[in-house]
């Protein structure tokens, strides 16, 4: 069974290499892709240095239009998602996350963090649904709407046609994983705007999701 691991980057340079690291190091993965979503740092540099297929958009697409890039470029029966920002990661923790998926005892994965630190495991408990790590079946995937334009909502469209479809979902503990905060990596002015624009993001989606509901009613 082949896994393909694909990982959105926006100027992840200073944690890039170690998250590739750890995937890579799952022998249940195949491939590690990083889609450079238009960095401007050494991010794409890096994450080849660390064994990465590098795939370099020119302009930022956003988290959804990244995912689906690299989904283009993938060849799999097995998706993990990862974000490139977390710190902790390891091989374990990957191989936690694909082998209720490889071994077909459900549809998809949910990591949680759990043990890493406050900010984001308490984040994580009271939007779970927002997790970035996950490990999914292609040919899920590959029946679901076009996601490219969801941008900071993929989460949410994930979460949706999976719940549409009554497909099971495991929730895996990453105990000791967290990430780098929005507020840590730009400083607190312009990570707080950063965060104020992926909430409405996710929001507006959310709303777009109940307007088409209401539209079919």
């Amino acid at each position: 069974m082949r896994v393909v691991t694909i990982i959105p980057a926006y100027n992840e340079e200073a944690t890039v290499a170690k998250v590739v690291s750890a995937a890579a190091g799952c022998a249940l993965v195949s491939e590690v892709i990083v889609v450079c979503d238009g960095s401007v740092d050494k991010t794409s540099l890096i994450a080849r240095e660390a064994g990465a297929t590098v795939l370099e958009l020119k302009h930022n697409r956003g988290k959804g239009g990244a995912l689906k890039a690299g989904l283009d470029y993938a060849v799999a029966d097995v998706i993990l998602f990862l974000d490139a920002d977390l710190i902790g990661l390891t091989a374990k923790h990957v191989e936690s996350l694909l082998l209720p998926v490889v071994e077909g005892k459900t549809g998809m994965t949910v990591g949680l963090f759990g043990k890493g630190r406050i900010v984001t495991d308490l984040a994580q408990k009271i939007t779970p649904f927002l997790s970035g790590q996950r490990a999914v079946r292609w040919s899920l995937l590959q029946r679901m709407p076009d996601f490219s334009h969801t941008g900071w909502g993929v989460e949410v469209a994930l979460n949706k046609y999976i719940r549409d479809h009554e497909i099971s979902v495991v929730e895996v503990p990453l105990l000791g994983v967290t990430q780098i905060t929005k507020e840590e990596k730009m400083g607190l002015i312009k990570g707080l705007s950063a965060r104020m624009r992926m909430y409405w993001q996710i929001i507006k989606f959310i709303g777009k999701i109940w307007g088409d509901k209401k539209h079919v009613r």
